[in-house]
């Protein structure tokens, strides 16, 4: 089949809508079969399309677990992917490179399954659903994501007693789960506790670890009880990086873990959820039931994977290069690094005798971007683009945005 020239792409529609791909109808209303050999790609007959207004790749972004990918960048790159490889799209998020992605996440994560999930809402919800099977109780951190920013998806849908634990920390303690063990045993209500959903690093604690001395005698205590154990590993690609703990060896203890596509693997959106496969090959259905099924999700899984490889070891650079930059800043005494117990790719930097709105603007002029700062103080987050800029350098330019 004569491969699709990219202006015709273009007047398709937003990220290749209305493509002809396997199961989705020709512009003449015909539908492709889904076993058609059709190989969705570009043609190479024009130059890569012109469109990284306002963006530069040689910019450090001291934001955010990605490289924060524009419009015009994530179209771009995924014409350049699509001109050097092609790919066989999926249907209703099933096969094609979805399904390339899902076995690289599960072999990388060291399970047997993954699927592709359009959220990581959806992705916790389905997988403490599955782990319960059926109305019980479920051990959260308070502090986590899955308890307070998800709309009490599994109390309202799947009929599940979230317990909340350790509020105000990130890690909850052994001592702790064994309370809440005991008083569920000893209720006048028979009920039970059937899954432990742990998260790390933990988002609302500015990335803080779950404590690892407390996390292997809770998993003993899950052993000993046939509790099931859920991983909400969003950023555990970040974590890694700062345990030196293998992804695979971390997840090895849960039962299921979930990985998130877009915070630093760039997909426009996403989420892996991977476990066993008697769990994970029929979670299809469930993930259709709550609207998941989407359509095309190729644009999301063909970006997710290119930066799925290699990962690891350039983010393990960049860590680096931040390491020496937080050295070399702490010799300059207008500067206060504020780093997070156990905590990732997350710290404050306080910056003194200088206006910081018009730091930030300097800054910006030497190729680097910080977010907006919350009086003299800055969060900043560690990501790949700390590659761009050598230690020396990006302290040279914090050094000379003082000047003013």
């Amino acid at each position: 089949m004569t491969p699709l020239n990219r202006r015709r792409f273009l007047q398709l529609g937003s990220l290749g809508a209305g493509l002809a791909v396997p199961g989705f109808p020709f512009g003449d209303g015909r539908a492709a079969p889904f076993d058609s050999p059709f190989i969705l790609s570009l043609s190479k007959d024009e130059p890569l399309a012109q469109g990284r207004a306002g963006t530069d790749d040689r910019q450090v972004r001291l934001s955010g677990d990605g490289l924060g990918l524009s419009p015009a960048e994530y179209a771009a790159l995924l014409h350049r992917l699509l001109d050097e490889k092609g790919i066989v799209p999926d249907s209703y998020s099933l096969g094609g490179v979805v399904e390339e992605l899902e076995q690289q996440c599960a072999r990388v994560l060291g399970k047997e399954r993954a699927i592709f999930m359009p959220t990581g809402t959806l992705a916790n919800h389905m997988a403490v659903r599955a782990l319960a099977g059926g109305s019980s109780r479920v051990i959260v951190q308070e502090e986590s994501h899955l308890y307070q920013d998800e709309g009490d998806c599994a109390q309202t849908l799947s009929n599940l007693t979230l317990m909340p634990l350790a509020a105000g920390r990130a890690t909850f303690t052994a001592d702790d789960l064994q309370r809440v063990l005991d008083q569920t045993k000893a209720a006048r209500v028979v009920s039970r506790v059937s899954a432990i959903s742990i998260e790390t690093p933990v988002r609302r604690k500015q990335g803080e670890r779950f404590d690892p001395a407390e996390l292997e005698k809770i998993i003993a205590i899950a052993r000993r009880d046939g509790i099931r154990l859920h991983l909400d590993g969003a950023r555990l690609f970040l974590e890694a990086a700062y345990s030196g703990e293998n992804v695979a060896d971390y997840s090895r203890p849960f039962d299921t873990v979930y990985v998130s596509l877009y915070k630093y693997f760039n997909a426009a959106s996403g989420a892996i959820l991977a476990g066993p496969r008697d769990l994970i090959d029929g979670m299809y259905h469930g993930r259709r039931m709550f609207g998941g099924g989407l359509n095309h999700v190729w644009p999301f899984a063909l970006v997710a994977l290119h930066y799925l490889g290699g990962f690891s070891d350039r983010f393990g650079q960049a860590v680096r290069v931040s390491e020496d930059w937080i050295r070399a800043l702490r010799q300059h005494d207008r500067f206060t690094i504020d780093r997070v117990p156990m905590g990732t790719n997350l710290f404050r930097l306080q910056v003194r005798g200088a206006d910081p709105i018009a730091f930030r603007k300097r800054l910006e002029t030497s190729g680097v971007l910080v977010s907006a700062p919350q009086g003299d103080t800055f969060l900043i987050g560690v990501n790949e683009t700390l590659n761009r800029m050598t230690a020396p350098a990006l302290t040279d330019a914090f050094v000379r945005a003082l000047a003013g």
